[in-house]
């Protein structure tokens, strides 16, 4: 599993492609070849960008459920709604298609942000707003999710 880093600003133009930033390419260069998935977000009006063995591996875990459970099969519909296979061109450029486009809100300013393993594709205002939102609460969050971790590794 390779970790992603860093939060980028970009740009979509009218056919829907963004080139990616150096930072972002540099650290994709080696899964560019497998190609990526692009899926609509669970919790967030954004988009998320997983590289193929990524996803390979989510869907591993999400085909081991029982699909005669009504709940997983709803589920599986839904999570899997809307999700396209994309590549990255010789440019550095990714289509976004436009169902996606319309889904995520995108306008002509985009923020590309690094969520561990994969990528976060965000309408500017959107993600600044998720970002202003998030803040208030960050440090009740943060223990709550992390502060009984009794780990040497997390300071």
């Amino acid at each position: 599993m390779q970790h992603l880093i860093g939060t980028y600003e970009c740009k979509v133009d009218a056919k829907g492609r963004v080139m990616m930033p150096i930072a972002i390419k540099k650290q994709l260069a080696k899964l560019v070849s497998d190609g990526f998935v692009l899926k609509r977000a669970v919790f967030n009006p954004c988009l998320e960008l997983y590289p193929i063995q990524e996803w390979t591996q989510l869907m591993e875990k999400v085909n081991g459920l029982n699909r005669f459970n009504k709940k997983n099969n709803d589920f599986i519909r839904r999570f899997t709604a809307g999700v396209k296979t994309v590549e990255m061109d010789v440019a550095g450029r990714l289509l976004i298609p436009k169902n996606l486009i319309n889904h995520a809100q995108i306008s002509k300013e985009i923020v590309v942000s690094s969520a561990i393993n994969i990528l976060e594709i965000w309408d500017k205002s959107l993600y600044e707003k998720a970002i202003d939102q998030a803040a208030l609460d960050f440090g009740a969050l943060a223990e709550e999710v992390m502060g009984d971790k009794n780990d040497d590794k997390i300071s």
